[in-house]
């Protein structure tokens, strides 16, 4: 249990015992006096400014290495190139708005198939759930992006101001020329790498290349500059001055993610029944009687929340280890086994105070389920994928008028067809209509009953159409109305794609 949690327990007690009290006395006897609940934990304090430490250990290269990652694949993902096909955009990733197009490498998505992209957070969603049932917030702690670039941005800090214990002196110290130097320098840093992240975020959504160069003659488009200001500020908003904030006050997630906790979740904890009791140790003095925490507060010097893992598990813990990390070195200078603090779970924990065995249980029924539908909807997504039509039909009747009687007394009805060519290079197609005897297809200025369509490459193409009815077979209206099918083939080939509507006349 937290000090947070004890506290509230007794302040709990405390209100029961006063109104127990309250409720025997006689009538001239003295009230019970109120608790002052905002006495003992007010709802606002406020920002205490966090100057974490730098530290040294596995957990610390991780999340170099996986800054190193994720950074660069922020900022080379938009030079990325694939070839398309004549005409076709090379970006191996862009969000084409104009075209109504998401380019993912092999993957074209349209707007009609926003449900790819529904899969993908739905996928999205499905990991994350599985990687905190198993690791908690290990997602937090590592790759999510306010954590990158926060990281970043402190590692700025740390060249331009020092370390933490220099960086709390600057802060105290008086306003020389050296600090007003040493603090514009980390400020236009942070500002410049703002920049450069709303830079690399519009290369996602134009030609790199080309935005690029107009970025340097300054003739990019008007929203190309809005957007990479809004990145700016909010980047050097977010990573440089609010920092902390942004994960306990703005992010839902650390109020969602204790649903996904469990008595096996593996959490970056405070092993209580090996460091306590904790206090200061002399070189050379005995270990019996005592714990192997020898408080000297480094895993809270190294926490970039600024929280003490030692309180036990806290909203505001973003499992980044590097508590793991200044704690292990603190127990090889005091010649005590590492691990003091360390990835381990509730139920490990209990068993270690019942002297009983530890054991791992990766397999436990929330990980099956995350893991049985996370590779069912990518199985679905892969099939579809697969299975995705390149050519694509949809048809329009006309509503006004319904239909037109022509000079010889058949029916004629309008029709827009629509035929989206998903293929890299320009198809015709033989399009002809079926499921009415007599039915006659013509253009606007071709009566001869089977019209080709020339599309061109990833491309949608609207063909006008009329189709008419001789009197003598109108017959197969029931109550003005019949089925109609566009039938559009590929020229050469012999998969036809079907689309289906009606045919209206006057009721028999």
């Amino acid at each position: 249990m937290t000090n947070a949690a004890k506290r509230l327990e007794a302040l709990a007690a405390e209100a029961a015992n006063a109104a127990s009290a309250g409720s025997v006395l006689h009538e001239d006897a003295e009230p019970a006096k109120a608790i002052d609940w905002q006495s003992h934990s007010p709802l606002y304090e406020s920002r205490v400014k966090v100057y974490p430490k730098l530290v040294h250990g596995n957990y610390r290269r991780a999340k170099w290495l996986l800054m190193l990652v994720t950074l660069s694949i922020y900022y080379g993902t938009p030079w990325l190139r694939w070839n398309r096909g004549v005409g076709l955009p090379d970006q191996a990733v862009l969000l084409d708005f104009p075209n109504r197009r998401f380019y993912f490498f092999f993957i074209e998505i349209w707007p009609q198939e926003f449900y790819y992209i529904t899969g993908l957070l739905i996928l999205a969603a499905l990991g994350l759930f599985l990687v905190t049932s198993v690791a908690g917030r290990a997602w937090c702690g590592y790759a999510c992006p306010q954590t990158v670039w926060t990281d970043l941005f402190i590692h700025v800090e740390r060249f331009f101001e020092g370390d933490r214990s220099a960086r709390m002196r600057l802060d105290k110290g008086p306003w020389t020329l050296s600090k007003v130097l040493r603090k514009a320098a980390k400020h236009v840093s942070w500002l410049v790498i703002g920049m450069l992240t709303g830079g690399a975020w519009v290369f996602y959504f134009a030609d790199a290349p080309t935005l690029a160069s107009q970025f340097a003659h300054f003739d990019a488009p008007f929203m190309a500059y809005l957007f990479v200001g809004i990145f700016t500020l909010t980047t050097y908003s977010f990573g440089g001055i609010a920092r902390e904030q942004v994960c306990i006050y703005m992010c839902p997630w650390p109020r969602i993610q204790g649903a996904m906790f469990d008595e096996s979740t593996f959490l970056v904890s405070y092993k209580e029944d090996r460091g306590e009791l904790r206090g200061p140790h002399k070189k050379g003095t005995s270990w019996e009687g005592r714990g192997d925490c020898i408080d000297c507060a480094q895993c809270v010097a190294a926490c970039p929340m600024g929280i003490d893992i030692r309180n036990g598990m806290q909203m505001e813990c973003i499992q980044c280890a590097l508590c793991i990390d200044a704690c292990d070195e603190i127990m090889d200078r005091v010649e005590r086994p590492r691990g003091l603090i360390g990835y381990d779970t509730n139920d490990n924990q209990e068993r270690r105070r019942r002297g009983e065995a530890e054991r791992f249980n990766l397999i436990r029924p929330r990980t099956v389920v995350y893991s049985i539908v996370l590779l069912l909807v990518s199985g679905l997504m892969l099939v579809a994928l697969i299975n995705r039509p390149t050519t694509q039909l949809g048809v329009l009747r006309d509503r006004n008028p319904l239909y037109v009687v022509l000079s010889d007394g058949s029916i004629r009805n309008g029709y827009t067809v629509k035929i989206i060519n998903r293929d890299n290079v320009a198809r015709v197609f033989q399009v002809a209509v079926e499921g009415i005897d007599g039915a006659h297809l013509l253009t606007p200025t071709d009566a001869s009953g089977a019209v080709d369509a020339e599309v061109g490459a990833d491309t949608l193409k609207d063909f006008r159409f009329f189709v008419s009815v001789p009197r003598a077979n109108l017959s197969a209206l029931a109550n003005g109305e019949a089925a109609l099918r566009f039938v559009v083939t590929e020229k050469g080939k012999t998969d036809s794609t079907v689309g289906e509507t009606t045919f209206r006349g006057p009721t028999q």
